[in-house]
């Protein structure tokens, strides 16, 4: 095990578990990692602590879990570590006390090419917009969120069907290695970073990553079906994209989509009006065809493939028609 440089680790969910097992399998002296407070969960509300937390106790690392990050109980348990060098994944904004405390500097890895897709959902949006390429990139931290001086960045290809999901898992493979690779480019010396306003040729053209909030997933019929279909796989599978529909009686459903296909259509189609013959396909109208679902949730219920789906519920919707 190496002696340097001494490393914190901060981060939260499984995105950033691979990039602290790649870190410690290469032989860096993690000596603590900052995580959240555990929080309650499931029925009984039992206290679930993070999966950054779960891995660090399995190896003997330490772990702060600061509610305050200004709080000075934490400032001064955080300086006792001595760090060097602090990464940061997938963790809330950090305040200059702790960003600015070690002499090699903290740096971050983001799910995106920066400067394009900063904020908190770069995965999803890059999906929802209909991206081709996307990446991952390390840079260094300062007082604003996701601007800091680049050190290292690699490109992958958006694959045409690809979940927002099936993108978390390669990206943070992915990360984990450029992680790994910054650490080494930052003990070269090497590792200056490119100011991200440089990059900047036209501010308009800049893409944002917004948190997404529930009523961001609420799918709108009255779009095409390229865009829609987009949409349901940069959702998919959390938080899911959603429709409501009627059922027999009236009342609505909540419906999540997690699959689907554009059907593209010369056919006068009405939007949001379920197109199947009860047993083989379902396929919801859109502005400029259909939406063929492959992959869906009713509420209550577990995910399933739409011919299950309608041979358990399909009669639960009254007003289907075929093509």
């Amino acid at each position: 095990m190496k002696e340097f440089p001494r490393i914190v680790f901060f981060g939260t969910p499984d995105f950033a578990v691979a990039s602290l097992e790649r870190v410690v399998n290469s032989g860096f002296p993690v000596v603590a990692v900052v995580t959240a407070p555990d929080k309650p969960a499931g029925r009984g509300l039992k206290e679930n602590a993070s999966p950054v937390k779960v891995y660090a106790a399995l190896h003997g690392i330490p772990v702060l879990q600061p509610v305050k990050m200004k709080d000075p109980a934490f400032l001064e348990q955080l300086a006792s570590y001595r760090p060097d060098l602090q990464i940061v994944i997938a963790f809330r904004m950090m305040p200059r006390q702790v960003w600015s405390l070690p002499a090699l500097g903290t740096f971050n890895l983001h799910a995106s090419l920066l400067p394009q897709y900063r904020g908190a959902a770069p995965i999803n949006r890059a999906v929802m917009n209909g991206e081709t390429e996307t990446g991952v990139t390390t840079f260094f931290l300062n007082e604003q969120i996701d601007t800091g001086k680049i050190i290292m960045a690699v490109k992958t290809t958006i694959v045409a069907d690809e979940t927002a999901g099936e993108l978390h898992d390669r990206l943070m493979l992915l990360g984990a290695d450029l992680v790994v690779r910054t650490v080494e480019m930052i003990l070269s010396g090497k590792a200056g970073g490119t100011l991200q306003e440089s990059m900047i040729v036209d501010p308009e053209a800049l893409k944002q990553a917004p948190k997404i909030f529930r009523d961001d997933c609420r799918i709108n019929w009255d779009q095409d079906v390229s865009t829609i279909c987009n949409f349901i796989r940069g959702l998919s599978p959390h938080p899911g994209a959603f429709t409501e529909m009627a059922m027999s009686g009236g009342e609505k459903q909540i419906l999540k989509l997690f699959r689907a296909v554009p059907e593209k259509s010369m056919q006068n189609v009405m939007p949001g009006r379920i197109y199947s013959d009860g047993k083989s396909y379902l396929k919801i109208g859109a502005k400029n065809g259909f939406i063929q679902i492959l992959e869906l949730q009713l509420a209550g219920r577990k995910v399933m493939n739409s011919g299950d789906f309608l041979r358990g519920f399909g009669k639960l919707f009254p007003e289907t028609h075929g093509i």
